[in-house]
């Protein structure tokens, strides 16, 4: 699934090539995906200006003119393509929402799994709307630090990663980039977010957004369907430390026999790769161990 770098790479290239214009035709190739589109969506879109654009965690939110926002998720497979002139382009496989504009533009959702979304809903009812309601701070928004992290975590028997992966905690992480911070901030992910100390939770935020800063600068990791909306790849899974990497050495320690490498669990049914001699189940007060 694109998690947030991606989902912000793919926000910002939307922007490049959609913000000011004005649509001039939308079309629905399918009656939805996850759920139904909106009944009468296309003809709902066609005729309002593209005002601009904005990410809540996994979400792209569109802003159009007469106060309406079109809320896009990307699901498991699904991407963006991005065109000009709309006319000499051909649909793609598996394109089922394709936007135009007057200023020559194409935008196509592609999504083979069909576990995406599109909505449509007035401005006024984003915040509440029932996809969004109740999630947490952006990562690299103001509101997110290792206070916040502590006080969610505190008493929490679950899982550090469990903690990280719960979108009302904080939104838009997902497994690839929690697997990574951790590794950063070494702390084990099976960890009970309860024991983690406060200056490790102070680390790991400081991780986090870090991860996610290197992420999106590079464009985002691709994976079998995630591309960047010019077509490119991204580059960030060549900077994996641990992600996809059980049974190779760790890259911050020693070989054998200090350190057997990077290994890989399952919890709740999500891969987990981790360093076990950086990582130790142990609260290390925020102490340096390289």
């Amino acid at each position: 699934m694109p998690e947030l770098p991606e989902v912000e790479t793919v926000m910002r290239g939307m922007r490049v090539h959609l913000e000011g214009h004005t649509i001039s035709r939308a079309s629905t190739h399918h009656t939805g995906l996850r759920w139904p589109f909106p009944p009468g969506l296309a003809d709902a879109l066609a005729g309002r200006g593209v005002d601009g654009f904005a990410r809540r965690g996994k979400y792209i939110l569109i802003t159009l003119s007469g106060g309406m926002v079109l809320v896009v998720h990307l699901g498991m497979s699904g991407r963006v393509l991005l065109s000009t002139p709309a006319g000499t382009v051909s649909p793609a496989l598996h394109e089922h929402l394709v936007i135009e504009t007057a200023e020559s533009a194409r935008c196509g959702l592609v999504d083979p799994r069909r576990f995406g979304m599109v909505d449509l809903v007035p401005a006024s009812a984003v915040e509440g709307h029932r996809l969004l309601a109740g999630m947490g701070p952006e990562p690299l928004g103001n509101r997110f630090d290792g206070a916040w992290l502590a006080a969610r975590g505190r008493g929490r028997r679950s899982s550090i990663k469990a903690l990280l992966l719960d979108q009302r905690v904080v939104a838009g992480l997902g497994n690839i980039y929690v697997s990574e911070a951790l590794f950063r901030a070494r702390i084990h992910p099976a960890r009970a977010a309860g024991d983690v100390s406060g200056a490790e939770y102070n680390r790991l935020a400081t991780e986090i957004r870090a991860v996610l800063e290197e992420a999106i600068a590079a464009g985002g990791s691709s994976l079998r369907d995630y591309v960047q909306p010019d077509g490119e790849l991204g580059y960030f899974q060549h900077a994996w430390r641990v992600y996809g990497r059980a049974g190779q050495g760790c890259p911050d320690c020693p070989g054998p026999p200090v350190c057997d490498g990077v290994v890989r669990i399952t919890q709740s049914g999500r891969s987990t790769f981790f360093c076990p001699r950086r990582q130790g189940m142990k609260n290390d007060g925020g102490k340096d161990l390289s």
